[in-house]
């Protein structure tokens, strides 16, 4: 553990961070696989409603700095390819 008083402040500051990022994460991973499910089911409406879910959340993460703009393009992307290749 850090002595000085800041460096303390710092490691509090990026737990809260890094738990904030953790849960928006694990909260996309959920859809992509809910995504997935459907794509695999044939279930087209559930299929697109997950996928405008998807793009919106990422376009967030971005935002806030969870993910990298241009990740969260690439991902985005890949997965709307694989809508499109189902449909």
């Amino acid at each position: 553990m850090a002595n000085i008083k800041s460096a303390q402040k710092r490691i509090k500051v990026i737990q809260k961070k890094t738990a904030r990022n953790k849960l928006i994460k694990d909260d996309l991973k959920k859809t992509i696989k809910a995504f997935e499910r459907a794509l695999e089911g044939n279930d087209m409406d559930t299929a697109k409603e997950k996928l405008h879910s998807i793009e919106k959340k990422f376009d967030k993460a971005a935002s806030k700095g969870v993910y990298h703009k241009a990740k969260a393009s690439r991902k985005v992307s890949r997965l709307t390819k694989k809508f499109n290749r189902a449909v």
